[in-house]
C-alpha cells in the first residue's frame, strides 16, 4: 500500500500593512502596495506575506484583525507626522505624511506588542514602534551627505542580542534609506545596533519577539544570507507562535 505523503506545513501568516501609493505603472488608479523585495524575502523564508488594508482604527478593531495572523512586519514608508511624537513643528524635509497611514501603523504596532505577536519593524517601522512606546524622532539628520539615503554602511550589533543572533554576526553591511533617526527611546526599548556615526540602527524590547531595524534588509536579502536571516527569524518565531496558540484551547487560533 502506498502511503500518502504528509501535507506540507502551512506557511505562517505574516501581516504587512500596505502603503498608500498615488500612482502605479500597472494600474489605472491609486493603489495600496508593498515592496516586492520585502514580500519576496518573507516568502523565501517560508512565510505567507499578506498585505492588509490600513483602515481607520477609530472605526476598525485592528487587534481583532491581527489576531488571525502569526506575525507582523511593519515596513518602510514616508515620515510620521511630527505631532505623533509630540513635536510642535515639522521640519521642511518631512515628506509623504499620511494621517490615516500613521494612525493604522501605530495601532498595528500597539496591537502586535500587546498580543506579543512576533514583529519585524523596518525603517519607518522601527520609528513607529519607538513612537507608540512614547519615544521621539530627530526629524532630519542634516541634509545631503549627512543622512543615510542611498548608502550602504557597516552596522555594529550588540553581541547576544536578537538582532545579532538572527544573522549570527556582530557586524553587518546595511542598505539604508532614511533621513530621520531615533531621539528619545520609547519605554523599555534597548539599543542593540549602531552605525559608526552613532545613529541607532536597531532596538529590542524585553520579553517581546521583536526585531526593529533602521536599515532595509530586503534590499540585499536576495544576495546576503545575513540579511535574509532577519526574515527567516520572523517566520520561525511566527511558526512557533502559531503552533503554541494552536495547542492552547483558550485561543482557538487556526487557519
Amino acid at each position: 500500500m502506498t502511503r500518502t505523503p504528509d501535507p506540507a506545513p502551512a506557511r505562517p501568516l505574516i501581516a504587512i500593512p500596505a502603503r498608500f501609493c498615488a500612482t502605479t505603472s500597472a494600474l489605472r488608479h491609486a493603489a495600496e502596495v508593498n515592496a516586492r523585495a520585502l514580500v519576496t524575502a518573507v516568502w523565501r523564508a517560508g512565510g505567507e506575506p499578506v498585505s492588509i488594508h490600513p483602515a481607520d482604527p477609530a472605526e476598525d478593531d485592528v487587534a481583532a484583525r491581527l489576531a488571525r495572523f502569526d506575525g507582523v512586519l511593519l515596513p518602510g514608508g514616508g515620515d510620521l507626522a511630527p505631532h505623533r511624537y509630540g513635536a510642535a513643528d515639522a521640519h521642511d524635509s518631512v515628506y509623504d505624511v499620511d494621517e490615516l497611514q500613521d494612525a493604522f501603523d501605530l495601532a498595528a504596532a500597539r496591537a502586535a506588542l500587546d498580543a506579543r505577536l512576533p514583529l519585524l519593524a523596518v525603517c519607518r517601522g522601527l520609528q513607529v514602534v519607538n513612537t507608540v512606546l512614547g519615544g521621539t524622532l530627530h526629524q532630519d539628520m542634516g541634509g545631503p551627505g549627512r543622512d543615510h539615503r542611498h548608502v550602504r554602511h557597516p552596522v555594529s550589533l550588540t553581541p547576544g542580542s536578537a538582532v545579532a543572533r538572527a544573522p549570527g554576526a556582530d557586524k553587518l553591511e546595511a542598505s539604508c534609506y532614511h533621513h530621520q533617526h531615533l531621539d528619545r527611546l520609547g519605554d523599555g526599548l534597548t539599543v542593540t545596533a549602531r552605525a559608526a556615526d552613532g545613529t541607532v540602527e536597531a532596538v529590542e524590547l524585553a520579553g517581546i519577539q521583536l526585531l526593529a531595524v533602521q536599515w532595509h534588509p530586503e534590499d540585499t536579502a536576495h544576495e546576503d544570507a545575513a540579511q535574509q536571516r532577519l526574515f527567516d527569524t520572523l517566520v520561525d518565531w511566527s511558526r512557533r507562535s502559531a503552533l503554541h496558540r494552536a495547542d492552547s484551547p483558550a485561543t482557538g487560533h487556526s487557519h
